[in-house]
């Protein structure tokens, strides 16, 4: 149970602190092409996907504070909560997902973007699961659904660097 704690603890840290996950048209792309209409679609149904993964961070959000309150009533509501926004996060991600074909990339960046998408698939996968066990053992459930959000926010950051959109900040000169 400390061992859990501790995780919790973490999660509440790093969820404040992140950047907004979904992708916006970006003047400062590397490449002067303009996106396919291909790439496009691709980037619309990312930030669909985006919709529901930010869903499932304020359900995760949620069960944190609850855990930190060591109130076991707000711990089933929030895990109740945690239920249903993994159920809403899923009509979200399902029809997005969709939308992302890896072949509007050229071979380089395509690799990046299955990747991409196949987190997203794992994160669909355990919708279900999400939406029957959070509110019997809500910590665990949102450990889990964190773990592969943690994932797929790192195949995000790969796929944008590698289509121009995470371009390294210059340190300021002091």
């Amino acid at each position: 149970m400390r061992r859990f704690s501790l995780v919790l603890c973490l999660v509440a840290s790093t969820l404040g602190s992140q950047q907004p996950d979904t992708v916006r048209k970006d003047s400062s792309r590397v490449d002067s092409s303009p996106p396919t209409p291909e790439q496009e679609r691709y980037l619309d149904g990312l930030r669909t996907v985006g919709r529901g993964i930010a869903q499932l961070k304020d359900g995760i959000d949620r069960v944190v504070r609850a855990y930190g309150a060591k109130d076991s009533v707000k711990l089933a509501q929030a895990g109740r909560r945690l239920g249903g926004l993994c159920g809403s996060a899923h009509t979200f991600m399902g029809p997005g997902r969709t939308q992302m074909r890896a072949t509007a990339y050229d071979d380089s960046v395509r690799t990046h973007a299955r990747k991409l998408a196949l987190q997203i698939d794992s994160v669909i996968g355990y919708m279900p699961t999400c939406q029957h066990a959070a509110f019997r053992t809500p910590n665990k459930t949102a450990a889990d659904v964190l773990g592969l959000i943690r994932s797929y926010e790192g195949a995000l950051r790969t796929f944008r660097t590698d289509i121009g959109l995470n371009r390294p900040q210059a340190l300021p000169s002091q």
